[in-house]
């Protein structure tokens, strides 16, 4: 992760939890399971901060409300593919500098506690 300049912030949701379709095998095909998932983004603040402007501000609300209705509204084989979707609609906000995404599922493997992937983009 990069290191945080002057002048920008640093946006992290934490453990957000969703149910979807996740997975190739028949069992998680036809039921939805949990995944958390966690962003790390950064965006440059100065403006906002200065003029105290919610309208100056990157939205993680809003970007986070996207997440939600894809996550749920959609079937993925792959871990891979599902933070990488994540990646690309937080990505589409043009404020954003750097973004990590971060998805795991719970009880992917036995004996473990989750499986994650993480990826990131930077512009």
């Amino acid at each position: 992760m990069p290191r945080l300049e002057p002048g920008m912030a640093r946006i992290r949701v934490k453990d957000l939890r969703l149910r979807t379709y996740i997975g190739i095998n028949e069992d998680e095909i036809h039921n939805r399971q949990d995944v958390l998932i966690n962003l790390n983004i950064l965006y440059p603040a100065v403006e906002a901060v200065r003029d105290n402007d919610i309208g100056l501000a990157l939205n993680y609300r809003t970007i986070t409300k996207a997440i939600i209705r894809h996550v749920e509204l959609n079937r993925f084989a792959l871990l891979e593919r599902m933070t990488q979707e994540i990646l690309d609609l937080v990505m589409t906000h043009p404020a954003v500098s750097y973004a990590e995404v971060e998805v795991d599922k719970p009880h992917a493997l036995r004996f473990a506690d989750s499986v994650s992937i993480t990826l990131a983009s930077s512009r």
